[in-house]
């Protein structure tokens, strides 16, 4: 039974929850699975796992800076093992914003990292504007007015395509 390690960052919950999906579609696949945190990853023996995925999401267009010192240490161990790493943001709900290659968030953590993941995926976030507080509510509607996105302040939109979640879930089974 393949042991693999989920590892996210997250800034609204949106990634945790996609992890969640993922970790339920590895151990339908008899993988057994850990899911931590980035802040708790110190705590954790690497080199017991077989395989090693980390999320992050994005806020005002950068990953967690944790992402980054966890991936700068751990490169060769990351290297080693089997790996993907996937990026989660709300540009990717523009079609020609959500792939891997067409991702400006991830091609520039890609430019940033000397790590070079064997699978790579980027999913649309969550929108949730009555949580935020009142200057990231702001910030956050001038960025989707700008970008033609929802402005409305009382909505909170799920652009997360849970099929392609599911599908990279079993893509990463099979790895």
């Amino acid at each position: 039974m393949p042991k693999t390690l989920i590892i996210y960052s997250t800034t609204d919950g949106q990634t945790r929850k996609i992890c969640l999906r993922l970790q339920q579609i590895l151990e339908q696949q008899n993988n057994l699975v850990t899911l931590i945190s980035v802040t708790e990853s110190d705590s954790v023996n690497l080199s017991i796992f077989d395989k090693i995925i980390i999320g992050a999401s994005i806020r005002y267009g950068k990953h967690n800076k944790n992402i980054y010192e966890f991936i700068n240490t751990n490169r060769a161990m990351l290297e080693s093992k089997v790996n993907a790493f996937f990026s989660v943001n709300v540009v990717a709900r523009k079609p020609n914003k959500d792939t891997p290659e067409t991702n400006p968030y991830l091609k520039r953590f890609l430019s940033q990292v000397s790590w070079h993941p064997k699978k790579l995926a980027v999913f649309a976030g969550k929108i949730e504007y009555q949580k935020y507080t009142f200057w990231d509510r702001t910030i956050i509607r001038l960025i989707m007015w700008i970008t033609k996105g929802p402005t409305d302040p009382k909505a909170n939109i799920e652009f997360t395509d849970w099929e392609k979640v599911n599908k990279f879930g079993e893509a990463l089974s099979k790895m």
